[in-house]
């Protein structure tokens, strides 16, 4: 091989041709060089060849960048820095419990208990890291891994995936594909690419081999055909050589600014140069698309805020983040407000007694008065002694001034305020987001829908309208010619060949053969009663069957008239409605047509005869064959196809369309059947009943379109008028004189349209914008469709929700689409729908869930605060519930599987709040009987349960009265999960419980995690061992909530004001950016700085014991040897522990300045 062939042919388009015919005397030397064959390909029988071409110039792949492992991404979780403080906190929190605490066999423990928590936090992070990374990889390679292309080996047309192209094989390219490796243009018809995605340029790019030879991957055709020679593949081809450099990029970034945003969706890097990108990404997103204008097909270019708004589960999700962020700011300044003016009313209004310490200074010097707080009563300050040497007096008087020590409870307060605001956040919503859309994105690939984008898998449960294809989606795509109108005779079945002459016989099979994509075959079964397999157009395949059993061979046509022997190509399109093909004869040319029956039949002025000859197409004949034959057809659902030809002796003016096409002779036509998938009606039924619009957008005329959506259901018998329209019809009655799109006039059609025939893609595009930007609706519509031609992106991009076709879609259509139906089938559609309502419902489920628990730890916490001073649920028992609860609960509730009833009511649609009357009613109800629990629990549990000591009594262990508090509090929360699994007002919230192993398991392994915390948590979680009793109670307390929800399932949701409500309307796309991200970053982060806080404020508290114990012991020193105290620390003096028992006081081993209560002064 010779390798610089490369170097010649990668080089830039307009030097391309002039190069290749310098240095190596044109295209056909290349191929002889590259030791390949324009004609007959490769040798698909010479492994060794082929291995040999990929040794020399490589493979078509690209090697993704290997994944990070999972201790990589546990490393960049722990690389956080509010995590490092808070290890380095933990640490000397141990360090202090071992070298200070009273206890040094219990006193680690709860440092050990942060560095656990540390541990568990980065290890879900990265749980969570590798988990979506490996999902996304696992797409993308489905993607890649399905990506295919013809290719000519042995002079056969085959398919083979775009990964095994080497250098020197033979593409055959066609409308809609996308170029997997670089090459050389060798024959064509009418060829067109797209070479945006490299150059930004929206102009389709005319090529052949006088004026641009040069095909680039990445490319899109967008009409015509042809064949290429491959010279550049995998990392040596354009595509992939930008590949290359944007990973480097990202590389280099990644080197220079640790801190960037990671993406958003996850990896998205390209692993194969097939016709697949990222499967995060869209096409267009990061570079300039392009824009229908006015529905003329006409494209413009769309900057990057053209981009399709948020899904509305997003957009509701920001604005209840922004909502509970209000929520927990406004409770947590409240906290704190009435803390402070709370400790400011008894420090400098009331005031408080104190024992005044004053020491004459020596002569000359002035008198030292000193305030000792730690001294509780006038006994004690009167018994206290003065150093020796030191003179002065002890007296017992009322402070109100400043003192030092106030700015650690100061300090305490601000503490206890941002403690509120952290249980305020549902930290655990976006973990159930992602396993809710992770869930149901895997399940949904079993049934058929590949998504590409995951917010798509939501807003899909919000569609209002689907504007669906027939051919393939309602119908079967099973194509077959059932009908036929030969030389004056309408047949009703497969003509014989007796009845027509052999040359109409040999005109129409040679038209048919020769006038069709060569890539369209129909492969014989090799089982016997096996239907042949259709390759390729199913049109085309129904034609060429049918010339089958006329008992012509196509394939032999085709051998004596190859793609090289056309002259001139007119390609299919939804402009022309039909395909011309021009053969040079010895005569002159002769042209073969086919295409939409009325269409071809109107460019007719000749038609066959009964006796096999031309004669003259009349006005009276032509309006004869419309009604008799073609609408008659159409009546019974058909397509119909018109072929004709046309003979000319002397060149013409073949860029001239309108006059080549003219003066044809019709030879006939035929009636395509492609019967309505048997699951449809049904489907659409289903659909309708869900409040879902179903609109039909197809390329066949209206008498069949009517049919067709009778047949399914979309039209019922006494529906019609402006129930269907014709493309043209329509495009007049939504623009203006000017050719305009009229939102107005728009806005008078399509509420009451469900057919649109004769359609072309920018009447697509048209219907879907319009609908999508309509007024009309009291909630903005949110609109699906299908596509599967290049000319539909634009409408798939704009949609809501695009579907593209995984059989007879092509690459451009994937590229541009949401979600791949792998069936082709409209039923996989009803299946989306289901799946999105299931994670729309996961996600309210969870958040009636999570709120409940916020709502009462809010105001749990803040009453106990105020009233006590401190949190009635402590630090690692508010770990439990609001991380490991929070993150079994998303596991349980977000995995719920879908029900048919999801489909038994209207969709929620935009503007509707994300929690529903219902909900609230719900999350108020069950909070209204959590909070008298616990407030009952909380000041009178003492005495229910018959305990000594109150929990904000005795702070530093763990007492029976806050174990009962914490476990009567969890009890609540796992019933309440049971209740959360319906929304909507079920009673039975027990119905298909055992239909979500996932569920029960939670449940259980929550239960099982309570009764260990509980029993054997000691220390490190705040918790004592509960006696039978205690329990009975606790597990009761909380299946009365089982009780109690079906009290509040009674009554009305009217309760609740309309005006209440949550996650509504959702943001414009700035806000929503700047929202989503501060909310993503900020709910773990304000969780990790909070256990920061009261991290360094029980380091404090280990000091303060230090300097206590010093204290003390110089205390103690002095009494037995007064000669030895030491001045400087004569103020901090206290009475013996026994002493301190004895007057009722605490031991000073406590934090009295951290933990005092007022009602001890």
């Amino acid at each position: 091989f010779s390798v610089l062939v490369i170097e010649a042919v990668v080089s830039t388009q307009s030097t391309g041709k002039n190069r290749i015919e310098e240095k190596y005397g044109g295209i056909n030397k290349i191929v002889e060089l590259l030791k390949s064959d324009a004609t007959k390909g490769l040798d698909a029988n010479s492994p060794e060849d082929l291995q040999a071409r990929a040794d020399v110039f490589g493979r078509n792949y690209i090697p993704p960048k290997p994944p990070k492992s999972f201790f990589a991404l546990m490393w960049e979780a722990a690389q956080d820095v509010t995590l490092i403080i808070l290890v380095v906190a933990a640490v000397i929190s141990i360090v202090l419990g071992l070298t200070v605490e009273d206890d040094p066999d219990t006193g680690w423990i709860e440092g050990a208990a942060i560095l656990i928590s540390v541990c568990l936090v980065i290890f879900v992070t990265a749980g969570n890291d590798w988990s979506k990374e490996r999902q996304f990889r696992s797409l993308q390679t489905k993607l890649d891994d399905d990506a295919t292309i013809s290719v000519i080996r042995n002079g056969d047309s085959v398919k083979i995936f775009t990964k095994e192209i080497v250098v020197g094989d033979i593409l055959q390219l066609g409308y809609g594909d996308i170029l997997p490796a670089d090459g050389i243009y060798l024959t064509g018809n009418d060829l067109s690419i797209d070479e945006s995605t490299l150059t930004g340029e929206t102009d389709h790019i005319k090529k052949s081999v006088e004026k641009d030879p040069m095909l680039l991957s990445g490319t899109s055709v967008m009409e015509g055909s042809c064949k290429m020679v491959v010279t550049a593949v995998g990392p040596n081809s354009q595509a992939g050589i930008i590949v290359q450099l944007i990973e480097g990029q990202d590389d280099s970034d990644d080197e220079s600014d640790d801190e960037s945003e990671p993406e958003e969706d996850g990896p998205g890097s390209y692993t194969l140069l097939t016709t697949q990108p990222s499967i995060d990404q869209k096409p267009g997103d990061e570079e300039e698309g392009t824009q229908m204008v006015n529905g003329t097909g006409k494209h413009k270019p769309a900057k990057q805020s053209d981009k399709k708004e948020k899904s509305v589960l997003q957009g509701k999700l920001t604005r209840l983040a922004i909502q509970i962020g209000y929520f927990g700011t406004v409770a947590a300044v409240l906290t704190i407000l009435v803390l402070i003016i709370k400790f400011c009313v008894s420090k400098f209004m009331v005031g408080e007694n104190m024992c005044k310490v004053t020491t004459t200074g020596e002569e000359g010097a002035e008198d030292t008065i000193v305030w000792d707080h730690t001294v509780h009563d006038e006994v004690s300050c009167n018994s206290t002694l003065l150093a020796e040497g030191a003179k002065g007096t002890v007296e017992w008087v009322f402070y109100k001034g400043w003192q030092s020590e106030y700015i650690k409870e100061l300090l305490e307060f601000f503490i206890i305020g941002v403690t509120v605001l952290v249980v305020a956040v549902p930290e655990g919503l976006p973990l159930a987001v992602t396993i809710s859309l992770a869930y149901s994105v895997r399940k949904m690939m079993k049934d058929n829908n590949l998504v590409r984008h995951l917010d798509a898998c939501e807003t899909m449960g919000n569609a209002t309208a689907i504007c669906s294809d027939k051919t393939g989606t309602l119908t079967t795509n099973r194509m077959s010619v059932v009908q036929s109108f030969f030389m004056g005779k309408l047949v009703k079945h497969v003509p014989s060949r007796d009845m027509l002459t052999p040359t109409v016989v040999e005109l129409f099979a040679n038209s048919v053969s020769v006038n069709a994509s060569y890539s369209s075959n129909v492969i014989k079964s090799a089982e016997p009663g096996q239907l042949p397999r259709h390759l390729g157009n199913k049109t085309e395949c129904a034609l060429l069957q049918f010339v089958g059993e006329l008992g012509e061979d196509y394939e032999a046509i085709r051998k004596q008239n190859t793609e090289e022997d056309f002259y001139k190509v007119y390609t299919f399109n939804s402009k022309r409605k039909c395909m011309a093909t021009v053969l040079k004869t010895e005569t002159g040319f002769r042209i073969f047509v086919k295409g939409a029956a009325e269409v071809v039949l109107g460019r007719c002025n000749h038609i066959i005869g009964e006796d096999g000859t031309d004669v003259a197409l009349t006005a009276k004949t032509y309006d004869r064959l419309v009604e008799e034959v073609i609408e008659s057809m159409a009546n019974d659902a058909l397509r119909t196809i018109c072929v004709a030809y046309k003979d000319v002796t002397e060149e013409l003016d073949w860029d001239d369309e309108d006059a080549t096409l003219k003066k044809l002779t019709c030879i006939s036509i035929v009636g395509i059947e492609d019967p309505v998938r048997p699951e449809v009606p049904d489907a659409i039924k289903s659909c309708q009943k869900a409040g879902v619009t179903i609109r039909m957008v197809t390329g066949d005329n209206l008498i069949t379109a009517r049919s067709i959506a009778r047949k399914c259901g979309i039209l019922t018998a006494e529906q019609d008028g402006g129930n269907i329209l014709e493309g043209k019809t329509f495009h007049k009655l939504v623009h203006d004189e000017n050719g305009a799109f009229d939102q107005d006039k728009f806005d008078l059609v399509w509420p009451s349209l469900r057919v649109l025939a004769r359609s072309s893609p920018s009447d697509k595009y048209v219907l879907v914008t319009g609908i999508i930007t309509s007024k009309l609706s009291k909630n903005r519509e949110v609109v699906a469709v299908t596509g599967d031609g290049t000319n539909d992106a634009p409408a798939l991009k704009a949609a809501d929700v695009g579907f593209a076709m995984g059989i007879a879609g092509t690459d451009v259509a994937k590229n541009a689409s949401d979600i791949i139906l792998t069936d082709d089938n409209f039923t996989s559609i009803v299946k989306a729908c289901m799946w999105g309502r299931n994670v729309y419902d996961s996600i309210s489920k969870f958040l009636q869930f999570q709120l409940t628990v916020n709502v009462v730890a809010v105001m749990l916490c803040f009453i106990g605060s105020c009233a006590n001073g401190a949190s009635p649920l402590r630090a690692v028992p508010m770990l439990w519930v609001n991380l490991i609860m929070d993150t079994f609960a998303s596991l349980a509730l977000a995995t719920e599987p879908p029900t048919a009833d999801l489909l038994n009511r209207k969709p929620y649609g935009r503007t509707k709040p994300l929690i529903s009357r219902t909900m609230l009613k719900n999350i108020i109800g069950h909070s209204i009987y959590q909070m008298i629990v616990m407030l009952v629990i909380l000041f009178y549990g003492d005495k229910l349960f018959e305990l000594d000591i109150k929990s904000y009594e005795e702070k530093d262990k763990p007492t029976v009265h806050g174990t009962i508090l914490f476990n009567a509090f969890v009890w609540m929360q796992i019933f309440n999960e049971i209740n959360s699994r319906k929304c909507h007002g079920e009673r039975n919230v027990f119905k298909g419980i055992f239909n979500n192993y996932i569920f029960l398991g939670v449940i259980l392994g929550t239960t099982c995690a309570q009764v260990i915390l509980i029993q054997f948590g000691g220390y490190a979680f705040s918790t004592t061992g509960l006696n039978w009793y205690q329990w009975l109670i606790c597990v009761a307390i909380g299946a009365g909530e089982l009780i109690w929800g079906q009290l509040v399932a009674t009554v009305p949701k009217t309760i609740i004001p309309s005006g209440m409500r949550l996650g509504t309307q959702p943001f414009t796309q700035e806000e929503a950016t700047q929202a989503r991200m501060l909310w993503m970053r900020s709910l773990k982060r304000v969780q990790h700085q909070i256990r920061v806080a009261n991290a360094f404020k029980r380091a404090g508290h280990e000091r303060h014991r230090r300097l206590s114990l010093l204290a003390e012991a110089s205390s103690n020193s002095f009494k037995s040897n007064p000669s030895d105290a030491s001045p400087a620390h004569w103020w901090t003096k206290k009475s013996s522990e026994s002493d301190i028992k004895l007057k009722g006081m605490k031991p000073a081993s406590q934090p009295l300045l951290e933990e005092e209560d007022d009602t001890n002064v």
